[in-house]
């Protein structure tokens, strides 16, 4: 491979904000899915994940896909996402990341990954990191062919409609807007762009917690919502905390330890019961890892800030806001959660 821009290249990174900036700025969809860095160069395709690994292995039919879209020698930044039922499918997505081989082609012809592309690093022979980005965007439009897999993403310079889409797309999946400055050069591991993220609060059960990893202090928070059914389901942890706030808390919760004998959700969980979530489950992201709780009798009530829902639970650990005393922990149900309405990813792509 012999490219003006060559692998590894750490990708432009974004810092957070409360809303949608307005000025010169182009905005774009947040895509919800994998960061990579394509570099093509005739027959031989890298695949470069954000920590600059190979992901080439996990998506034949992506590269696949990219040969027939992408210009013959060409650098791209852009994300790979699982796309079903008209909406980002988050868990699809990891279900790639795996050690056989078999199970990723059958994965591919299942449910077959995309590529949305929304820079172009590199041309031909030119190195194009040092246009302004609006340069880069109209060169990356003119060089991608249409393709089912292969996208480019939509872009606005309309502050308000960026708004719209923040508040729209959601329902398709995606999670919030990205603003680029549309002078700005490309800027490997700099946070020079700007996203916008959805954030919420609920309120949930704390039944469980984590010991940190450097010793007998909270680690993790472990939260729960219960279902229609009266069944407390593990939706996530809440992990942002000081490290006198996680001593502090050993002390709180300890009059809520589980004593000997007494019964718990998440502890005596029918083997096999796939119809109800539950934490310290092993899989291949977690081997090796201790994955054991401090269980706690599901009396105590907080408040957690949190992104999205990716099915049942948070996509992200919630942030703690606060203890909701006021609360009974059987009123902490997933119908308190706002559900964005369904919107079909096709017209994101417009």
């Amino acid at each position: 491979m012999d490219l003006p821009v060559m692998p590894p290249v750490e990708p432009m990174l974004a810092k957070s904000a409360a809303k949608v900036p307005v000025g010169d700025y182009l905005y774009e969809p947040k895509w919800d899915g994998f960061r990579c860095i394509v570099f093509r160069d005739g027959d031989e395709v890298v695949l470069g994940s954000r920590g600059g690994k190979d992901l080439d292995r996990y998506f034949p039919e992506l590269v696949a896909s990219l040969k027939e879209a992408l210009p013959e020698r060409c650098v791209v930044d852009g994300e790979i996402v699982v796309v079903q039922n008209g909406r980002l499918e988050f868990d699809r997505l990891s279900d790639r990341i795996h050690p056989a081989a078999s199970r990723i082609r059958l994965l591919a012809e299942q449910t077959p990954a995309s590529f949305i592309g929304f820079d172009l690093l590199a041309l031909g022979d030119r190195d194009l990191t040092a246009a302004p980005f609006s340069e880069r965007r109209a060169a990356l439009l003119e060089a991608v062919r249409a393709h089912a897999h292969v996208h480019v993403t939509r872009a606005t310079d309309d502050a308000m409609q960026a708004g719209t889409w923040f508040e729209r797309f959601e329902g398709a999946g995606l999670d919030g807007v990205v603003a680029k400055p549309a002078r700005s050069p490309y800027t490997p591991g700099d946070r020079t762009m700007v996203k916008v993220k959805h954030e919420r609060t609920a309120d949930v059960v704390v039944a469980g917690y984590r010991h940190h990893k450097t010793g007998p202090i909270v680690g993790s928070l472990m939260l729960g919502l219960y279902g229609d059914d009266g069944v407390l389901n593990y939706v996530g942890g809440a992990s942002a905390f000081t490290m006198a706030r996680r001593k502090e808390l050993i002390d709180e919760l300890a009059p809520h330890l589980l004593a000997e004998g007494e019964s718990h959700p998440w502890v005596d969980a029918a083997e096999g019961d796939e119809a109800h979530r539950r934490p310290g489950t092993l899989h291949r992201w977690n081997a090796g890892k201790d994955v054991s709780f401090v269980p706690l009798r599901p009396e105590l009530v907080c408040e957690v800030r949190y992104d999205q829902l990716q099915g049942d639970r948070f996509r992200h650990n919630g942030r703690f806001v606060r203890w909701r005393p006021d609360r009974e922990p059987e009123s902490c149900r997933y119908d308190q959660l706002d559900v964005p309405a369904d919107y079909d990813l096709k017209d994101v792509l417009g």
